[in-house]
C-alpha cells in the first residue's frame, strides 16, 4: 500500500483555486511529468515562498474551499508529480476533492478547530511537522517533535476503494 504523507507544506489561506495550484498555460502539456515545475508558480500568499523543490514534501495543509475554480485533473496531478499525495483541508471543492481520489491520493477534511492545531503544532516546532494517513483506519497522526495527535477522517466506502486501488483506473481494472 501507498504511503500517505511526510513533511508539510502550509498554505495558511482560504480558496486556493486551481489556476493557482497549476496555472493554465499549462494544461495543454501530454504528460503529467511536464506539470512537476510549475506547481503553485501563481500563488499569491503573505509570507510564502515557492519552495526550492517540493522532493522532501508528502502533504499539504491548508484551509477551507481548496482547488475552487476551474475543474482540472491537472490540479491533483501537479501535486502527485512532485510526491504530494496527501493535502489536509478544512474543504475542498467537489470536483478537486473527486480528482484526488480519481487519482489514488488522498483529500482529508478535518473541522476548523482540528486545522488550527495542526498549524499550531507547526508553530511550536518551527514549521515541521509529520502527517501519516491510513487509508484503512481512516486516522491521520500528526508528529511535531514528542507532540503527536490524531484526528479520525471520513471517506465514503467508494472514496476508500480508489484510494485503496492506487486511483480510478487501478479500481477499474481491478473490479471490472
Amino acid at each position: 500500500m501507498t504511503t500517505f504523507g511526510g513533511s508539510v507544506l502550509w498554505l495558511d489561506r482560504d480558496d486556493i483555486n486551481t489556476d493557482e495550484i497549476i496555472p493554465a498555460k499549462y494544461l495543454t502539456e501530454i504528460t503529467k511529468q511536464a506539470l512537476t515545475p510549475h506547481l503553485l508558480e501563481d500563488l499569491k500568499m503573505d509570507g510564502f515562498t515557492l519552495p526550492a523543490s517540493f522532493s522532501a514534501i508528502g502533504a499539504v495543509v491548508t484551509r477551507a474551499n481548496f482547488g475552487c475554480g476551474s475543474s482540472r485533473e491537472h490540479a491533483p496531478w501537479a501535486f502527485q508529480v512532485n510526491g504530494i499525495n496527501l493535502i489536509v483541508a478544512r474543504s475542498f471543492a467537489r470536483i478537486f476533492r473527486q480528482n484526488t481520489y480519481n487519482s489514488g491520493m488522498l483529500a482529508i477534511e478535518l473541522p476548523a478547530a482540528d486545522i488550527d492545531t495542526l498549524f499550531t503544532m507547526a508553530a511550536t516546532s518551527g514549521g515541521k511537522l509529520h502527517l501519516e494517513a491510513d487509508p484503512k483506519t481512516l486516522k491521520l497522526t500528526a508528529k511535531a517533535g514528542k507532540i503527536a495527535n490524531t484526528f479520525p477522517f471520513e471517506l465514503n466506502p467508494f472514496q476508500q476503494a480508489l484510494v485503496l486501488a492506487g486511483g480510478w483506473v487501478n479500481y477499474a481494472n481491478q473490479t471490472y
